[in-house]
């Protein structure tokens, strides 16, 4: 065992010695190996950003246990065939169906309704195209986690009422009172002077889309400024985690009973929750993972075929010392392991500079643009892993070409 474990010792120095007796050469041998490793990561890192980034946005948009049913709901693709069947099959969302679901859904800790329009505003010349005006309950900023950054939200009384007052998103506070406070100031939406009460925190974008061009109003005042026939959002709120998923299923219960659907009936709703909306992000983050982190393998395997070729002159360079080892005794294991040893600490070395690289440039990637990168232990333990492997590799034609020298062949050559 002492034995064994001193011969591993010995290759290991004499890998490196080897290594850095050559070092300019070493580090032309490895610049594909730490290109391959860097590539990997980055991408890696760059996949699991945006991942990340994702599923944050999506909490600051929907907040956390939190369940929507809307006339037609659907995470992913839906053909038009589907489509054209909701559109038939599925009821109208009223006021009536609000009621009830407050009143069925026991483990709900919040249920309230949103119902959206689009409008062009404008407002002291400054104009604002494709706003989001969202009527909602007083209880919306609870079901979403919303963040007021100034003012408040709206109040029971005023959705009761039906008042004239909005809480605005980043972008309106933004464009048509920056440098004001605009809490107390009126905004014209559709002729109705608006008295602003309250401003959302800055939700940022995705896919290029604003998640900040937005205003809420009460859903009464909605209804009186676009009509009352237009469908509602019904959203809901689980207490916790654990009782996320028996909580939307009791909503869904109580609104299949609402509208007397018989057992072997589909639903005529829509039901999605923000842990479909996540896994939907998974699956597309994974789909680009599979697509992309095979070609960037790519790079390391060219990095291996430079390795295999300079052992292979390191084997030439060594024929008398391989001769030499041989006649005092070394087996052909013994130049074998020694060989394979030294390409794979090769390539970990480069894995290793390939990390210090990627970690560089990801820094460099966050410090300079608002794009997410995430380093994770996944990645760096397989590109560690990838680049030794692959020094055994490529390193086992140029090993064994060693092992078969004749010794006293190898003594000739000096």
């Amino acid at each position: 065992m002492r034995n064994t474990l001193s011969f591993y010792v010995d290759a290991a120095k004499i890998a490196l010695q080897s290594i850095f007796a050559h070092k300019l050469r070493a580090l032309l041998t490895l610049l594909g190996i730490i290109i391959g490793v860097a590539s990997v990561v980055v991408v890696g890192a760059a996949i699991e950003g945006l991942n990340v980034y994702m599923v944050e946005t999506i909490s600051k948009v929907l907040g956390a246990n939190h369940f929507m049913i809307a006339r037609i709901a659907h995470v992913g693709d839906m053909s038009q065939e589907e489509w054209e069947k909701m559109m038939k099959r599925n009821k109208r969302l009223d006021w009536d169906d609000l009621d009830w679901l407050i009143n069925k859904c026991e483990s709900c800790k919040e249920v309230g309704a949103e119902a959206g329009w689009r409008l062009d505003l404008k407002h002291d010349g400054q104009d604002l195209y494709g706003t989001q005006i969202n009527g909602v309950t007083a209880n919306f900023a609870d079901i979403e986690d919303k963040e007021i950054v100034e003012g408040r939200f709206l109040l029971a009384h005023e959705v009761e009422h039906a008042s004239l007052v909005c809480v605005i998103g980043m972008d309106l506070r933004e464009k048509f009172f920056a440098g004001l406070d605009p809490v107390g100031r009126t905004l014209n939406m559709r002729g109705l002077p608006m008295t602003i009460v309250g401003v959302e925190g800055k939700r940022g974008s995705i896919f290029g889309q604003s998640l900040d061009n937005h205003a809420y109003i009460p859903l009464t005042t909605f209804g009186r400024m676009f009509g009352r026939r237009q469908s509602l959002t019904l959203h809901g709120k689980a207490y916790d985690r654990a009782t996320f998923e028996p909580t939307i299923e009791q909503a869904r219960i109580a609104m299949r009973n609402r509208h007397k659907l018989k057992g072997d009936q589909e639903d005529d709703f829509g039901l999605v929750n923000t842990q479909q909306a996540n896994n939907q992000i998974d699956q597309i983050t994974g789909a680009i993972t599979m697509a992309v982190i095979p070609i960037t393998f790519i790079s390391l395997v060219v990095g291996g075929i430079v390795v295999m070729n300079i052992m292979l002159v390191s084997v030439t360079e060594r024929t008398f010392e391989i001769g030499l080892r041989k006649a005092v005794g070394a087996r052909r294991r013994h130049i074998l392991m020694q060989f394979l040893i030294e390409s794979s600490v090769l390539c970990a070395l480069g894995g290793v500079l390939g990390l210090s690289l990627a970690y560089g440039v990801s820094s460099l990637v966050r410090a300079t643009t608002p794009v997410p990168m995430a380093i994770t232990v996944t990645y760096v333990v397989l590109s560690i892993a990838v680049s030794s492997v692959i020094g055994m590799l490529f390193g086992i034609y140029p090993a064994m070409k060693a092992a078969r020298l004749d010794p006293i062949t190898a003594l000739q050559k000096n």
